[in-house]
């Protein structure tokens, strides 16, 4: 039997030919085999119900497409993304730098050539820090309108409306009763969220969320169309202060990425060079979310340690030096700007001069724990939430805001680590109180049980507030919320250390205190408690260290620091389902390959494949307008090219956009052909020219494991599959993104509770009760 015959595989082969002068081919198979991913299985615990899993066909025998689709969850805005083919880009830019490198004529258009991609690079720097500095001013602003305003200006804050005076009389409150005030303090935050939501809504509904999880798709090679133009910077920029100033449990540093890499994306758009090279755009994404974090935390190191950690997905060395440059001159534009007038470049940018003691280490041990369960619970209650708000929610994102707004402002407004701005209230948490401090937390009255209670409580509460708003439609992070969880824990549990030092000073374990300073420290325990809050809702380890050690510049609390990140990190490793951004990309549905995954599929190319394509053949004379039409009627970027219909030899591969550039032409002949011989005639257009004769080709029989590796490292496109030379299907980097997600989803269905349609029962009989009171 030949293996390159076709017509001799009846049973799973069906090779055909339309009437039409344009022969192409339809290849059709289908196949099922259990596989495994143990991250994959992990994370992806979402409320949906399917049919049983029993060889249920996956995809389509007529036209290939995958089946089920509407049904898991994971894959729902698949189409949303484009593939970037990074061979293809990179074989182009190396045609681009030949060519540059041979028209130019001087030294000075060589040099120019060369400094371009920095100089550009410190203009994306100057304008994230601008944008990072007038953001600070304009939050803290609105944040102090919430309680009241500066009669003397009113465009001050509390801050500077009362800069170095001891008893302020230019800021008041809004009104003269406390009543009216908590009345005034709930209307503001609402007009606020509301606001910031109509913006997101009507004009950019991409600037809604963090945006980690998108960036992370489309630097590993999949674009998004929009989500990082101006539009969107425009209203994430605008919307984030109110958003943070509403005060609701949110916080700025992911969106901070998001506005940092839309300036990336758009100011590269400007240049033509840059606009149509993928691998120059994948840098310039990462270098500008390195410098998005870096103006976030003031960490120039920790920004460009989170871009190589978290965001990119093959970080290079040269791409290392990009953002160090880029993140450097964002921090440096921002300390020139200076927007709190104190040099710091974060308000809660604090320093220790004490050191600590060998027998706090199970209390930062303690911390860790805390890290990775604060991370764990957070993260699946947030997804059900989610889950929630996309089912019932998804229609009326103003009116959730509204009620968001009204709720926090309602809980918020009677605990003071909860009042204030998180910023606010971090730094306060963070402070090392000296002998002679009496402001709040340092005032040595203190009545420490009901401080550790309201502590404890504002944690709870943050938790929750952080559970319910993450994922809401107007601009929000949710670091910093899960860093003021962790400090007030933090101080709390610093707090009762405190207490027991009090009560039993003369324990062995305190011989090692000073005598005339403090032996306790509550800020130091705020602050790891931070550290570990934040390192358990991203899963990142080295990043929060070194940004914890740029935030204090004490060297003294790395240990501690790390010692509580470890643990963090082992426990959510061991129970956990990875960070937040990475689970938010599988619920959303959105296609990332993450090559710090391991993929155990137990299954060969051929279960994933598509065995439904269109194929050129070499041995046929096409009209041009039939291949033109085919081009236009299907969505194939490309086409394989065989030898012939019954001899499906692979010839080569042939990209549709080169198809349309070479017969697109008016003056050419009315017919065409793949002419391997060379003898087509005059009135024969030879398309062999456009041709890739070794386009990447698999073997049937290649493992899934093998072949993603291939993406992951090659970044192809997609990849055609031979059986003994003859073409039997293609593949692409989405296809085994959707066999692995649908596979999991048929293999592992989890049915539906009922929590959700009773919750909205319940929210709807309440607004049935305040409509009826309205009209009554």
């Amino acid at each position: 039997m030949n293996p390159c015959n076709l017509l001799s595989k009846p049973t799973f082969v069906v090779i055909y030919c339309l009437k039409s002068p344009t022969s192409f081919m339809h290849l059709r198979y289908l196949a099922a085999t259990p596989f495994h991913n143990r991250r994959f299985f992990e994370a992806n615990k979402q409320i949906h119900s399917l049919p049983p899993y029993n060889m249920v066909a996956l995809r389509s025998a007529e036209n290939g497409d995958w089946l089920h689709q509407d049904s898991v969850r994971s894959v729902q805005k698949f189409e949303s993304f484009v593939t970037i083919d990074w061979l293809d880009d990179e074989l182009e830019e190396h045609r681009r730098h030949i060519s540059n490198r041979k028209n130019a004529n001087t030294f000075w258009e060589l040099a120019f050539r060369s400094m371009r991609t920095w100089l550009v690079l410190g203009a994306m720097g100057i304008v994230i820090g601008s944008i990072a500095a007038s953001l600070n001013v304009i939050t803290s602003w609105l944040a102090s309108l919430r309680i009241g305003y500066c009669k003397s200006n009113f465009y001050l804050s509390e801050r500077y409306c009362c800069w170095d005076e001891e008893h302020c009389g230019n800021w008041t409150s809004w009104l003269d009763y406390s009543v009216l005030n908590y009345i005034m303090y709930v209307l503001v935050l609402a007009v606020f969220l509301t606001t910031a939501a109509l913006l997101v809504k009507l004009y950019a509904p991409t600037a809604a969320g963090s945006g980690i999880s998108e960036i992370k798709c489309i630097v590993s090679g999949f674009i998004m169309r929009g989500f990082l133009g101006w539009s969107t910077l425009v209203i994430k920029s605008v919307g984030l202060p109110l958003a943070i100033a509403s005060g609701l449990s949110l916080g700025k540093e992911g969106p901070s990425v998001h506005y940092a890499v839309c300036v990336g994306n758009s100011m590269a758009k400007l240049f033509y060079s840059y606009r149509h090279s993928a691998s120059k755009g994948r840098e310039f994404l990462t270098a500008t979310a390195a410098a998005g974090v870096a103006v976030a935390f003031g960490s120039p190191m920790g920004g460009v340690l989170f871009a190589m950690e978290e965001i990119s997905a093959v970080f290079q060395l040269l791409t290392l030096w990009k953002s160090y440059v880029c993140a450097l001159i964002a921090v440096a534009t921002l300390y020139a700007f200076n927007p709190f007038r104190t040099g710091q470049l974060v308000l809660f940018e604090v320093t220790y001069d004490s050191s600590w003691h060998y027998y706090e280490l199970p209390f930062y041990a303690l911390l860790g724990v805390f890290g990775g369960v604060y991370g764990i619970v957070v993260s699946r209650l947030n997804k059900r939430v989610a889950g929630f708000r996309k089912k019932y929610l998804a229609l009326f994102p103003v009116r959730e805001a509204v009620i968001l707004a009204t709720f926090t402002a309602s809980i918020s407004y009677f605990n003071g680590f909860l009042k204030l701005d998180m910023a606010e209230t971090m730094q306060a948490l963070f402070t090392e109180c000296g002998s002679d401090d009496d402001e709040w937390l340092c005032d040595k009255n203190l009545h420490k049980g009901k401080t550790i209670f309201s502590l404890l409580f504002s944690t709870v509460m943050r938790m929750f507030l952080t559970i319910i708003t993450y994922g809401c439609k107007v601009p929000a992070g949710i670091f910093v919320p899960s860093m003021a969880a962790g400090a007030t824990f933090g101080r709390a549990v610093g707090l009762v250390v405190q207490k027991f030092h009090e009560s039993f000073p003369e324990l062995s374990i305190f011989s090692g205190c000073p005598k005339d300073g403090p032996c306790v420290i509550p800020g130091t325990y705020a602050f790891i408690g931070a550290g570990a809050a934040l390192s358990g809702i991203t899963h990142l380890t080295v990043t929060v260290a070194i940004i914890m050690f740029e935030l204090t510049g004490a060297v003294k609390y790395i240990i501690p620091t790390m010692i509580s990140i470890a643990i963090t990190k082992a426990i959510n490793d061991k129970w956990g389902q990875g960070g937040i951004a990475d689970q938010m990309i599988l619920f959303n549905g959105l296609p990332h390959i993450d090559p710090k995954d391991e993929f155990v599929f137990d299954a060969t190319v051929e279960e994933a494949m598509s065995t439904v394509t269109t194929a050129f053949v070499a041995d046929k004379v096409y009209s041009v307008d039939d291949i033109m039409a085919t081009i236009e009627n299907r969505s194939f970027r490309g086409y394989p090219v065989v030898s012939s219909e019954t001899q499906a030899q692979i010839v080569g591969y042939v990209m549709a956009s080169d198809l349309k550039d070479a017969l697109g032409r008016d003056d050419l002949p009315s017919f065409c052909k793949f002419d391997l011989s060379g003898t087509s005639g005059e009135n024969v257009v030879n398309l062999m020219s456009i041709l890739n004769p070794s386009p990447m080709i698999v073997s049937i029989d290649t493992r899934l494991e093998y072949l993603m590796d291939v993406f992951v490292r090659l970044g192809p496109r997609n990849i055609l599959v031979h059986d003994n030379g003859c073409l039997a299907g293609t593949i692409t980097r989405k296809d085994i993104l959707r066999y692995e997600r649908t596979k999991h989803e048929l293999e592992h269905p989890v049915m539906q509770d009922g929590l959700d349609a009773l919750i909205w029962d319940k929210f709807k009989q309440l607004g049935a009760i305040f409509a009826f009171n309205k009209t009554n």
